[in-house]
């Protein structure tokens, strides 16, 4: 290659790269967009449930966003929106124990689910095939036939990981350089933050939440997926077998000294790096 065509081929690498910089400054707008606004709207109200720290109901959802659309957008272009602290709420678990909700405003389970519509189908490009829960077109019975499958191959051996208190313990600033080497939209970025500090309203008292995914909002799942994503990819990477429900994940091997190894090793993996 001679010296002008290299030049000339770094020249058309630098205009690739101010289109992709383009593009991406552009995933605001398209959240904020009207189209993904009142399809966010739909499915907040679709799916009902109770009002946040400040009264508004779903059924009141529709006027106050009427009356307050402008300003919110511009608040959020500016970076001048603050998240309301969501609704503490605990709700009984299968073995007793009881589950940290957080219920947030309607308006921001609107935002949340705007986010979640455009930032989804980037991320569905890169999560793992055996990864099932919350993911558009997979379910739990998808799981459990791949479970079933791996056993039936005579992997009948199984490590099973519960993250035990994942959504509450997740690290920000982790997931955020996670995030953020796949979207380069700084706003967007500042404001999925906002949400992971809003913090959370405990009997009328503040509580800060320095740590955690606001589980119980829209965008807690997908949060979660991004974050063990790095989980899944460790497991392809040592060619193990397993399944993944949201923070619930089975590796299939086909002995116990294997099952007591990959315990071992991936358990240090867990704490360590995730």
């Amino acid at each position: 290659m001679s010296v002008s065509q290299r030049i000339l081929k770094s020249e058309m690498s630098l205009r690739h790269m101010k289109g992709k910089e383009e593009t991406s400054v552009e995933l605001l707008e398209e959240i904020l967009s009207n189209q993904n606004m009142n399809e966010a709207y739909k499915r907040v109200y679709r799916n009902k449930g109770a009002s946040g720290v400040d009264g508004v109901s779903v059924e009141e959802l529709k006027a106050h966003l009427r009356e307050h659309k402008d300003e919110l957008r511009t608040q959020i272009r500016k970076r001048k929106y603050k998240p309301a602290p969501a609704l503490r709420v605990e709700i009984p678990k299968e073995n007793g124990k009881m589950r940290k909700l957080g219920i947030p405003t309607v308006v921001d389970r609107v935002v949340q689910q705007a986010i979640n519509q455009k930032l989804s189908p980037i991320f569905e490009q890169h999560f793992s095939e055996y990864s099932y829960g919350f993911r558009p077109g997979r379910n739990c019975e998808m799981a459990v036939t791949k479970a079933l499958e791996y056993i039936n191959d005579g992997h009948s051996w199984l490590v099973d990981i519960d993250l035990e208190r994942f959504f509450d313990t997740v690290h920000h600033d982790k997931l955020m350089r996670i995030i953020s080497q796949t979207i380069k939209d700084g706003d967007v970025i500042s404001l999925i933050r906002k949400y992971l500090v809003s913090g959370v309203m405990v009997n009328g008292k503040y509580e800060d939440t320095p740590l955690g995914t606001p589980q119980g909002g829209n965008l807690s799942p997908l949060l979660s997926n991004i974050m063990l994503n790095q989980l899944d990819k460790e497991l392809e990477l040592r060619g193990l077998r397993f399944v993944r429900y949201a923070d619930d994940s089975l590796i299939f091997v086909r002995s116990e000294k294997a099952a007591n190894r990959v315990l071992t090793s991936i358990t240090k993996f867990i704490e360590k790096k995730l």
